[in-house]
């Protein structure tokens, strides 16, 4: 995935006055252990909450739409190339990058869980080129390495794992304090992954700042629908600063169509199109 660094998420979250319950939320720290698991009942009944399974699985698909043009986003876990975007590798499920200290994460919390793996003697190299494009002491034996690791359950589990840790966790349960609906909670997952987290202008905390000052969130007394468009908007301003990010059409012809048919629960069947590739999920 196309990703910008990682600076760590800073808390600061709201407790939405919509909701029912209180969602105890830790800082968005890559160093912050997932938070608890929230029953999808106790947030929405109307089937709102991304963390159910069914959502949740239809966030990987549409974010595997948009960043391996597939449905089948568990096809990715071998998944590894340098796209020439100044992130040295992108793969796995999220895309984890070796130029942004996410691979650098996962190959060591995986080495940590199951020492002797394939990727474990590449942490050296990955500290090493950590926030840059180089390939040093990488190259093709890693890729290897990595797509053989990729067979295993235990890759796979370490996968989801920092995935739920770094980017889906954090995401929904800030979207579930501002009040928003699983399509709001899949919007500031797909900017997460996309941005990174952090507060820096073209980070998700950036870019959620900049929507709050056009427009308020449910949990601050505004229209859902307006506020989710401003933060599209904001994004979408982001995205075009850089030539990797600079088509929107998973913002204008997938995020935008949901919302515009008002779909805030994000109820099958969907319909849309990225990069003109047309996908539906009944």
């Amino acid at each position: 995935m196309r990703k910008t660094m990682r600076p760590a998420l800073v808390a600061g979250l709201t407790v939405a006055s919509a909701l029912t319950v209180v969602l105890a939320t830790p800082a968005f720290s890559s160093a912050a252990p997932a938070p608890a698991p929230v029953s999808a009942a106790s947030i929405l009944a109307s089937g709102g909450d991304l963390a159910s399974p069914e959502k949740k699985d239809i966030a990987m698909q549409l974010v595997s739409s948009a960043e391996n043009s597939s449905l089948d986003w568990k096809a990715q876990y071998s998944y590894i190339e340098d796209i020439g975007d100044g992130r040295g590798y992108t793969a796995g499920i999220i895309g984890f990058c070796s130029g942004t200290g996410d691979m650098l994460e996962l190959v060591q919390a995986y080495t940590d869980s199951v020492p002797n793996n394939p990727l474990a003697k590449y942490l050296p190299a990955l500290r090493n080129v950590n926030g840059t494009d180089s390939h040093a002491g990488l190259g093709q034996a890693f890729v290897d390495a990595w797509k053989a690791a990729a067979k295993t359950s235990q890759f796979q589990a370490a996968q989801n794992s920092e995935r739920d840790r770094v980017y889906f966790n954090p995401s929904v349960n800030q979207a579930k304090s501002d009040g928003l609906g699983a399509l709001g909670q899949f919007i500031y997952y797909d900017a997460i992954v996309m941005h990174g987290p952090g507060n820096s202008s073209d980070s998700f905390g950036g870019i959620r700042n900049s929507a709050i000052k056009k427009a308020k969130p449910p949990s601050q007394g505004g229209n859902e629908t307006t506020y989710l468009k401003a933060f599209l908007d904001a994004r979408k301003v982001i995205m075009k600063q850089e030539e990797a990010h600079a088509d929107t059409s998973r913002v204008d012809t997938e995020q935008l169509v949901f919302l515009d048919a008002g779909n805030l629960d994000l109820h099958t069947p969907l319909k849309w199109k990225v990069y003109g590739d047309s996908y539906t999920i009944n």
